[in-house]
């Protein structure tokens, strides 16, 4: 769109990604896995023989020390290239991330990689998805397969819709860099308004590997953030959300740091589906991508209430969401041995 240089059809002034695969998977996934459980550790009541298990085999793999080296602001300098990442094709150590799911489903059967705080019993969905087990209950439809709704818009009535594809949608994969050497830098610096929002209970991709992708990035003439995310990421009281049918979180609801045109937010108590799990500050971050507000740490209402709701007077404080680390990198967490 943005080589095209057409502004009729590709006029592209901004970009907004949630809970997105930037960099590799060892860094989204296995690398930051034993910092999550421990700041959830009420959400992973593991026994202490396998936690135990867990921080060894994280202490074996590097995987913590990779994170105190390279989760810093501003960052030390380029990480290593992808073979050369730590615990690269040790099942050991790349089975982490898997067996803490196994674990995690033992103990809770509705256990939802896609919201962590999820537990019994499975909740009906509109969409046939609530989480990691899709559920139907008997004589219910999801929406975008009744018949009146296809009809509506237009869908053929002889298919099924379905939330995510059951085949592979690349061919042959998708073989293409991570988006944080070229692709997204790129972006960033044509547009200057580009949003990342990570939700903190997600465990599809973990919010510290996604900040450790952003550290390993270079826009803007610079690597990384240079300053470590502490601004509070505010939602606005809404005039409308006064009724049990539409209510929605408000007030300090995690964590934003904007520089040289990229937008990072943690969102708390969301998964990895922000809109749908935080709608209102799924919102408020749409209003800033469209310039309606120029800030997310402050208390200015939301610009399409028709009567503007009163706002919190107090002093906000710092963000939240963050997961277990430091200025220096120190990671903060019980010894396990």
């Amino acid at each position: 769109m943005l080589n095209a240089n057409d502004t009729t059809y590709f006029d592209m002034s901004g970009l907004m990604i949630y809970d997105p695969i930037i960099t590799e998977d060892d860094v989204q996934e296995p690398i930051p896995t034993a910092q999550f459980i421990d700041y959830w550790t009420g959400l992973f009541p593991f026994n202490d023989t396998f936690r135990a298990d867990i921080h060894a085999r994280d202490k074996k793999c590097g995987y913590s020390a990779y994170v105190e080296e390279y989760l810093v602001y501003p960052p030390k300098g380029p990480q290593p290239q992808p073979k050369a990442l730590p615990g690269r094709g040790d099942p050991e150590c790349e089975g982490i991330f898997y067996d803490v799911i196994e674990a995690a489903t033992l103990i809770n059967p509705c256990f939802n990689i896609y919201q962590v705080s999820t537990t019994c019993p499975v909740l009906w969905d509109v969409l046939g998805f609530p989480g990691s087990i899709p559920f139907t209950p008997e004589g219910t439809q999801v929406y975008f397969n009744r018949t009146d709704v296809k009809n509506a818009i237009h869908a053929p009535l002889n298919v099924d819709w379905a939330l995510c594809a059951e085949l592979p949608v690349f061919t042959g994969r998708d073989r293409s860099a991570p988006s944080i050497h070229t692709a997204l830098p790129h972006v960033i610096d044509a547009t200057k308004n580009v949003i990342i929002g990570h939700g903190a209970l997600d465990m599809v991709l973990l919010a510290n590997g996604t900040l450790l992708g952003i550290q390993n990035m270079t826009w803007g003439g610079k690597l990384g953030f240079q300053n470590r995310p502490t601004q509070p990421f505010y939602v606005p009281a809404s005039s409308i959300a006064n009724s049990l049918s539409s209510l929605a979180a408000e007030g300090v609801f995690g964590t934003v740091i904007t520089e040289r045109g990229l937008t990072y937010i943690g969102v708390a108590l969301s998964g990895h589906m922000i809109p749908q799990y935080a709608p209102s500050a799924a919102y408020r971050q749409l209003e800033f991508l469209l310039g309606r507000v120029n800030c997310l740490n402050c208390t200015v209402p939301f610009t399409t209430d028709a009567v503007a709701a009163p706002q919190n007077p107090q002093p906000l404080g710092d963000g939240t969401t963050l997961q277990e680390w430091s200025n220096t990198g120190e990671i903060n967490r019980r010894s396990w041995s």
